[in-house]
């Protein structure tokens, strides 16, 4: 068990800092992500993360995208900006947007806070990210589940996500984290060094569907993620 949340807290500051000097000379989402890539992945080499990724090849010839994942620690988010191969911003709880460094750099970097308790300003803000998909042609990660899973079992999937997808008319593509609840447990820092499984699902095309087949999106979703989780856990049975 590692007790390293002072390390973690000064590649945040460090990093933070670096988002706010290239923010002045570089506006675009590919400076901030850059940042953000460099952060994550020295947070996973202070924690002694490995990070295996499976299913790439499902994002050949895709830039525009909404990922759906789901949310077992805040491990999740550095696992995903170290090893996805391609541009995307994200939605976070607002509360993550007042964290000093942090969410300095969320603001700077065009990531989408979401408000938890207004649902009209909720969906206001899924239309914006559906527009900024537009806009700016890159990727949207959510965690359909609303927050992380307290009890290490997949949730069900808010429509959010099939929302956003249908929204832009770009693809939906699942994907499963395994091993990041492990590495860092809710309500602690304490890290546990370990091995971490990104898997990429297939994408479900969304092009002559209407939002009104949001449920039946989030269902494919989530059973992808159902099917991934549990093909990857039985071989690790094994």
């Amino acid at each position: 068990m590692l007790w390293i949340g002072p390390m973690i807290i000064a590649s945040t500051i460090v990093c933070g800092t670096v988002s706010e000097i290239v923010s002045r000379f570089n506006k675009s989402v590919q400076g901030q992500l850059g940042v953000a890539r460099r952060w994550a992945k020295s947070l996973l080499w202070i924690a002694g993360v490995s990070v295996e990724v499976e299913g790439a090849e499902n994002l050949q010839g895709i830039s525009r995208c909404v990922f759906a994942a789901n949310h077992l620690s805040y491990m999740d988010t550095p696992v995903m900006l170290g090893h996805v191969p391609i541009q995307f911003m994200f939605m976070a709880k607002s509360g993550l947007f007042k964290i000093p460094f942090m969410g300095w750099h969320l603001t700077r970097a065009g990531h989408i806070p979401v408000p938890i308790d207004d649902p009209r300003a909720g969906l206001r803000t899924l239309a914006h990210a559906a527009e900024l998909i537009d806009e700016l042609g890159v990727a949207l990660l959510i965690f359909p589940e609303g927050g992380r899973s307290e009890s290490g079992e997949l949730q069900e999937f808010k429509d959010g996500a099939a929302y956003v997808a249908l929204k832009s008319h770009v693809p939906l593509v699942p994907m499963a984290l395994i091993g990041t609840r492990e590495i860092l447990q809710m309500h602690t820092l304490r890290f546990q060094r370990g091995r971490v499984k990104l898997c990429i699902g297939k994408p479900i095309h969304t092009a002559g569907m209407s939002i009104k087949q949001r449920g039946e999106v989030t269902s494919a979703a989530r059973d992808q993620v159902v099917e991934m989780l549990q093909t990857r856990q039985a071989v690790a049975a094994k």
